[in-house]
């Protein structure tokens, strides 16, 4: 429990990306961020604890991130959020490569669309905000909610995302952590897609990166 809200992560596929389930005390909204596939672990995760899912939060349009939208927004009925730059990606399998997985994925059109600095509200109490982060997809978004910031493949644990894909931009990306989140708070807590947890002052002091 971190302040007002609980963190569930789910560790998902052979990418081993990180799937985020947060709830809020005494509430049963939650919002999803990342589902990388179907899994019915999340599912019943969510079902057990008659969580209501308002939000599918997509930090960024890779099909290691994406490829479970679907199967959550169809069964929860939740709104699918991402940024207006990625949101192509989810129905162009060459720029979220899926051409290069093992299937093609393609997901609907997302319901909410967002730009830095939107914010939604989960429990009436609860901000979250979109930090648009370019530099591993030119849409890429970070999500601050309470003392948490959900990083996608921006920011990891001593490392940082990858530019080599299309639309990837490395000084964009370490101009993205330098002034969008390492102006955040030391103490903040980084939630990263792939990886364990971390801090964003842990990265200020040791990130070979930055």
């Amino acid at each position: 429990m971190i302040n007002d809200i609980n963190i569930k992560r789910f560790v998902l596929g052979p990418f081993q990306s990180n799937c985020y389930v947060l709830s809020v005390k005494g509430s049963n909204e939650c919002v999803m961020i990342d589902p990388g596939i179907p899994a019915k672990e999340i599912e019943d995760y969510i079902k057990g604890n008659s969580f209501n899912l308002k939000y599918i939060l997509i930090t960024h349009g890779h099909f290691d991130h994406i490829g479970g939208v679907d199967f959550f927004r169809d069964r929860f009925k939740a709104k699918v959020c991402i940024s207006a730059d990625d949101s192509v990606m989810l129905s162009d399998t060459s720029l979220n490569l899926s051409d290069i997985s093992f299937k093609k994925i393609v997901v609907k059109n997302a319901d909410i669309l967002l730009n830095d600095d939107d914010t939604l509200e989960l429990n009436n109490s609860i901000a979250i905000y979109a930090i648009h982060t370019p530099g591993h997809t030119p849409g890429g978004l970070c999500y601050k909610v309470d003392g948490v910031c959900f990083s996608g493949d921006t920011l990891f644990k001593g490392s940082i995302g990858r530019t080599d894909f299309p639309g990837g931009n490395y000084s964009e990306i370490i101009d993205s952590i330098k002034n969008k989140l390492f102006v955040l708070d030391d103490d903040l807590i980084v939630c990263p897609g792939h990886g364990d947890m971390t801090t964003i002052k842990e990265e200020k002091l040791h990130n070979p990166f930055l």
